[in-house]
Parts: C-alpha cells; sequence; structure tokens
C-alpha cells in the first residue's frame, strides 16, 4: 500500500521543505482537528478559535506577502498544494473550504485593491482575527458570472448596494465579503468588486444546510441599501471582472489537489478495510476484483496528480493558460468521484454509515464537480479557448 505521501519523495518538484512543512502541518492537523472534526461536521462550522490557531502555526499566511504578516520567503506554490493536501487527511472537505477560505477572499484585494484597503484587511485576516469570504454567485446566475445582477450604486462618498449572493462559504461568519456588484453597464465591463463589512445595516444571511462540506458555514446573503464606503471599491470601477477571473485559475488549481488528497484518504481506508476485512476464508484482498480496483483508482490518482503538478509548475513559470486549470478540474473532480464510488463498493455497508471517511468524501463529490465552474462550462470555456467557436 502506497504511504498518505510517499508520492511527494518520488516527485521531482517537490523537496526536503515540503516535506518539512508537511509534518508540521500534519502536527497540527493531528493536535487541533482530527479530534474535533466529528463535532464540527455535527454543528454545521468551524470555531473562530481554530483560525487564529493556525495563524499562529503559519498555516494562514503561507505564501502571503511578509509586509502584511504572512510567509512568501522561501516558498513556492508546490508549498500551497503540501498543505492541502495535509489538511485533507481528516477527510472533511469543509474544513479546507472554511478555514482557508481567505485563499479566495483576499488575492483581489491583495492584487487590485488601495494600499490603505490592503493594509487594514490583511494583516487581521492572516492573523485569524478576521474572516473574509467571496460573493460572487447568485441566486439565479451561477456560473454566468458577467450577467451578475447585484447592484451598488455611487451616492457622494459611499455606494448604494441591493441584491444577493447564494451559496457563499464562510458566509454566515465572515467579516468581510469580497463582493461582485454591477456598476456599470451589462456584461462583464459593469462589474467591480466591493469590500462589504458583513454587520453593516442591511446586511441579512441566513444559513444553508447542506449535503457536504458541513462543517464549512455557507450562507444565502441579502443586501437591502446597504451603504458601503466608496474607499472599499478593490480596484477601478468597472473593472472587478478581471479581478475575479484571475482568481479562478487558482481556486481550480487548488480544488484539483483537493481532489487528488481526498481520493487518497478514500483509497487508503479502502484499502485498509480490505487488508482486515475476511470473506470467504480470507482477506478481502486476496480477491482479484477487490486488487484490480485498488489498482484502478490509484492509476487515476496518478495520472491527474501528474497534472495538477505540471499546471502548478506553469504557473511558477510563468507558462500556463485558462484552458488547463478548466480541463485539469473536470478531470481532478471525475476521478473523485470515480474513486470514492470505488472506495465505497470496497467498504459495502460500512461505507453508507456515518463515521467512515470514503461516506463523507463520497457525499462532497458534487460541490467540487459544481464549485469554482461547473463541469460543463469548464469543457466549454477550454473549447472555446482551444478551438474557437465562442462569441465574437
Amino acid at each position: 500500500m502506497t504511504a498518505f505521501d510517499d508520492w511527494r519523495a518520488r516527485s521531482p518538484y517537490y523537496d526536503e521543505t515540503h516535506e518539512a512543512l508537511a509534518q508540521s502541518v500534519r502536527r497540527f492537523v493531528s493536535r487541533e482537528i482530527a479530534p474535533h472534526i466529528d463535532r464540527w461536521e455535527a454543528e454545521g462550522e468551524l470555531p473562530r478559535e481554530l483560525h487564529k490557531k493556525a495563524s499562529d502555526a503559519g498555516i494562514l499566511g503561507l505564501r502571503y506577502p511578509e509586509q502584511y504578516g504572512g510567509h512568501s520567503e522561501g516558498f513556492d506554490n508546490f508549498h500551497g498544494l503540501v498543505l492541502t493536501e495535509e489538511l485533507a487527511a481528516v477527510g472533511a472537505g469543509g474544513l479546507g473550504a472554511s478555514l482557508m477560505t481567505h485563499g479566495i477572499g483576499l488575492p483581489p484585494i491583495l492584487a487590485l485593491g488601495s494600499d490603505e484597503l490592503k493594509q487594514r484587511v490583511a494583516p487581521p485576516v492572516l492573523a485569524g482575527y478576521k474572516i473574509i469570504a467571496l460573493g460572487i454567485t447568485e441566486a439565479g446566475g451561477g456560473s454566468d458570472v458577467a450577467n451578475l445582477k447585484t447592484t451598488a450604486v455611487r451616492d457622494g462618498g459611499s455606494y448604494i448596494v441591493n441584491g444577493g449572493k447564494m451559496f457563499i462559504t464562510s458566509g454566515m461568519r465572515a467579516d468581510w465579503l469580497t463582493c461582485a456588484v454591477r456598476t456599470g453597464g451589462p456584461g462583464a465591463a459593469g462589474i467591480s468588486l466591493l469590500l462589504i463589512e458583513m454587520d453593516a445595516p442591511g446586511v441579512e444571511r441566513t444559513r444553508l444546510d447542506k449535503m457536504g462540506w458541513r462543517c464549512s458555514d455557507t450562507a444565502a446573503i441579502h443586501f437591502g441599501d446597504v451603504r458601503v464606503p466608496a474607499e472599499n471599491l478593490i480596484g477601478p470601477e468597472n473593472g472587478g471582472f478581471i479581478g475575479i477571473m484571475r482568481n479562478f485559475n487558482s481556486e481550480r488549481l487548488g480544488m484539483a489537489m483537493g481532489c487528488c488528497a481526498y481520493a487518497r484518504v478514500a483509497m487508503a481506508e479502502a484499502a485498509e478495510w480490505a487488508q482486515s476485512r475476511e470473506t470467504f476464508g480470507k482477506p478481502l484482498v486476496g480477491h482479484q476484483s477487490i486488487r484490480i480496483k485498488l489498482a484502478d483508482m490509484e492509476r487515476q490518482i496518478e495520472a491527474t496528480q501528474a497534472w495538477v503538478d505540471l499546471c502548478a509548475w506553469q504557473v511558477k513559470e510563468g507558462k500556463d493558460r485558462p484552458a488547463d486549470f478548466a480541463m485539469l478540474k473536470v478531470q481532478a473532480t471525475r476521478m473523485l468521484e470515480s474513486v470514492a464510488r470505488e472506495a465505497a463498493q470496497i467498504l459495502g455497508g460500512a461505507s453508507y454509515i456515518t463515521g467512515s471517511k470514503v461516506e463523507r468524501i463520497y457525499r462532497e463529490v458534487r460541490v467540487n464537480a459544481i464549485g469554482g465552474g461547473s463541469e460543463e462550462i469548464m469543457l466549454d470555456l477550454a473549447g472555446r479557448q482551444l478551438f474557437g467557436g465562442g462569441k465574437k
């Protein structure tokens, strides 16, 4: 049986610094997360103090600028992949989604925001004192980002925001929301990004229950004449769409890595079960059909991981292209679905009882396949970029 992290030791992309980080994060997960994850799943959210503990452990600030309290010197995007892998060890996707929600909420500010906005927001987020979320999706829009309906109308030194956002990760606990709004005409050219204080008058939140990612709080958010200071504009007015798009590539790479990590967790649990469970007078793994299932699971994981690492290298070398991230996300989510299914088959009835990691991971397949861009949207995006045929 392949060890949980043995693949890194056989890869040209990882060295002793990546392994040192893995060991550090593994100790944190074992001490601060594993003993509590089942309770947090039942409660439907993570405790706020976990963010502070993760900051103290160097997790929240990994690969963020030192000037804002991050740790960037000597770290590359492969260190980020290692972090994703190790947080997946408990088999609960909501952990990474909610604890690391600043990974999608903060980058647009650091890339496009004013110096004052960066200094006001980034340090407390990276220190674990404040939680920031990203608000893009709307109830009637989904992946059709360019046609979002939430409006922000300039009124003196403020914007007045009306509308709503749906399926917002960390939406119930967030202190700030990096929010896409319409400040101009139709289409992508009329979209801006605003930082909204979530305790502002007129902000209403409703908790959403979910099939998976249960320890990650998810919200529907309504804005009714919410007044937002103009200095909370992120980047130029009507220039927010590029900030949204540049965020998607890193989000999709991270999701693909998460799929590989959770697939390994599912495979490991299935292999352990197959080695200990006896049927017809011999261990389950003694049956050829079970060995074939396990080997095929490993084949799919290794192939997908190779593509994840290649895309990460291309980012590092400035040779990346959006179509690759879109196709990679589809590859990774379909791989996870296949591996989770086969792991459930190996565990049999045990996979249908709450308590196994496979049961939890299987429930979380769909959120990976839909979140960050559905399979259909991803393949159409890649097709248009590679072969043409889209709108002129």
